[in-house]
């Protein structure tokens, strides 16, 4: 079956963490379904660069840039970055293994920010309308115009400003205001997301569906430390009406 006609499986911050990753994805079989990574796969766990190549080689399956990404790539490209990278959780054996393989190098810097699914589901990795600042109104496909955007930027050194774009918490939850106007602007029916994580034992879901948090905290490493449920970050998608 196309990609485009299975169900969509969501996974959001995974940090590194293959065990649990491995365990979430258990009842869902790559062939069964189309899963979407929400990004940041790397920091806090041990496994960051064998989560991008497991999510990059699993069946089906779509990847989206998440802050970490960035970060990471800020760090191979200009060494007097590491430090602060290794501060939000960075571990360096994935640096150097990232160093010695280019081609996944390649694959990470063209991941898209962002995708919109053909019932009007928007997916990116921040719950946020930042993106909104890559627009100038003139352009007739806004989401390829944002992906495009991050594309030159990881080209052309401008990892700095995506991560201090990527960087901003969650405001969907609390201000329905911007969720409505960003959602407006992006000819989207909802919005699902990771990069703030919940206490919730299933994604949190805000204003009546139109937006979803799929950070649940599934690394056991790092500051959420692993205490919400598998099921927080790791689950099918929710049908519109639900």
């Amino acid at each position: 079956m196309a990609p485009s006609r299975l169900p969509v499986l969501i996974v959001g911050d995974v940090h590194g963490d293959l065990e649990r990753l491995f365990a979430a994805l258990k009842p869902y079989p790559a062939d069964q379904w189309r899963t979407i990574f929400l990004g940041d796969l790397v920091d806090y766990g041990v496994f960051g660069v064998g989560a991008l190549r497991y999510a990059r080689d699993r069946p089906n399956s779509s990847v989206l840039l998440g802050n970490h990404e960035v970060a990471l790539l800020w760090a191979l490209r200009d060494p007097t970055r590491i430090r602060f990278w290794m501060s939000i959780g960075g571990e360096r054996h994935d640096l150097d293994e990232l160093a010695r393989d280019e081609p996944l190098q390649q694959w990470l810097r063209e991941r898209p920010a962002m995708l919109r699914l053909d019932d009007g589901t928007l997916l990116q990795h921040c719950g946020h309308d930042g993106y909104m600042s890559l627009l100038d109104g003139s352009e007739d496909d806004q989401l390829s115009a944002i992906n495009s955007h991050f594309r030159n930027a990881l080209a052309s050194g401008g990892e700095g400003d995506l991560w201090d774009l990527m960087s901003i918490r969650n405001v969907f939850e609390s201000d329905l205001y911007r969720l409505t106007r960003w959602l407006e602007t992006m000819q989207a029916a909802r919005v699902v997301f990771g990069h703030t994580p919940h206490r919730s034992p299933h994604p949190e879901r805000y204003h009546d569906g139109r937006a979803w948090n799929f950070d649940g905290g599934l690394a056991k490493r790092g500051p959420w430390r692993g205490r919400s449920a598998l099921a927080a970050s790791v689950g099918p998608l929710p049908d519109l009406a639900g």
